[in-house]
């Protein structure tokens, strides 16, 4: 498959996302202000990133069918990872918990984590699901209906889907919320948007792409937008998650501004380290966020100390487990395969 530079630079963007986001969680402990808000606003798009990369790489790399024993490869390599920290997830809260005056049981524990799937892995069955849906999408041959059309009604699909879910305060167990495609199937169609229109080889250029679609890559527009999401965090108006209805036209802006912006600009190494590591960081940081919490105290130092010692055990210590996992095949398969870049 051809090297798509800018899906290097989404995914770094997208894990280091992913993880800034959680260590603002844990800053948010000691403060919490307009100004950790306004952090926020860039990060809600990390897990939106992963699940747009994940159907356009396997677009770009398949085309019109996916090779025999497509699903389970993913099951292989996403499932059993949900299932080994789900575990271990799992286990540790119940047993943080056990001396407290919050104890609950193993399996009831177990139970939040893996039936109602409460905890940050919920990512991979979104994803299962698009794979499933990509199997189909070439299965049945729906490539031959033009995708623009579908992509416009996902994104209502999308909007109206958390809008009507937050109006209603439908508040199921978990986040079975979060894991229904319907909240995500816009990004399923602008992956595919994007690959048919996307230049695969020297002889086509980006002016071929409609003039609706040069329009919004234009970055004045994601600009624009930016600043109306800055004016409504000062008036308190947003809550910031990447399961909001004013991130759906966020990531699309986003997406296409950088596309095209990063068109041929190669990605320097420390873009490809973070992509190889991306899926164990992804998967592990939350595990050493807590334990630095643990060992150390949330209060314990500075808070320009605390935040920095976050991020170095969080990133180092994720790093260093996934090397070990992957030096075996077995390890890959539980704790996150390493990718090839």
């Amino acid at each position: 498959m051809q090297k798509i530079e800018e899906i290097y630079w989404l995914r770094a963007y997208g894990c280091v996302a992913v993880f800034l986001f959680h260590w603002l969680d844990h800053l948010n402990q000691r403060v919490d202000n307009v100004v950790t808000d306004l952090m926020r606003i860039p990060l809600v798009l990390g897990t939106p990133v992963f699940l747009f990369i994940s159907v356009f790489v396997f677009a770009v790399r398949y085309d019109k069918e996916v090779p025999p024993g497509f699903l389970l490869q993913r099951v292989k390599y996403v499932m059993l990872p949900y299932l080994v920290y789900g575990f271990i997830y799992s286990a540790a809260q119940w047993w943080q918990l056990a001396e407290s005056d919050n104890a609950i049981g193993f399996w009831e524990n177990a139970k939040a984590y893996f039936v109602y799937v409460g905890w940050h892995g919920y990512f991979l069955i979104i994803a299962m699901q698009f794979y499933a849906a990509y199997w189909a999408y070439t299965r049945w041959q729906l490539w031959r209906f033009h995708p623009v059309p579908w992509m416009c009604v996902a994104c209502v699909v999308s909007m109206a889907y958390w809008g009507f879910a937050y109006w209603f305060e439908i508040e199921p167990p978990g986040y079975l919320l979060w894991i229904a495609p319907l909240g995500w199937v816009y990004l399923f169609f602008l992956a595919l948007v994007l690959v048919r229109y996307y230049p695969l080889t020297p002889s086509e250029t980006l002016i071929e792409r409609p003039l609706w679609l040069q329009t919004l890559s234009q970055p004045r527009w994601l600009a624009l937008f930016v600043c109306f999401i800055v004016l409504a965090t000062f008036a308190h108006w947003l809550a910031f998650s990447s399961k909001e209805v004013w991130v759906i036209p966020f990531f699309v802006l986003f997406t296409l501004a950088l596309m095209r912006g990063l068109k041929g600009r190669r990605a320097p190494g420390w873009v490809r380290y973070i992509n190889a590591y991306s899926f164990g960081i992804y998967l592990a940081h939350p595990m050493f966020f807590t334990l630095t919490d643990t060992l150390v105290g949330i209060n314990a130092l500075p808070l320009v100390a605390y935040a920095l010692l976050l991020i170095v055990v969080g990133s180092v210590g994720s790093i260093l487990l996934n090397k070990a996992a992957n030096t075996t095949t077995l390890g890959a398969m539980l704790f996150g395969k390493r990718l090839k870049v």
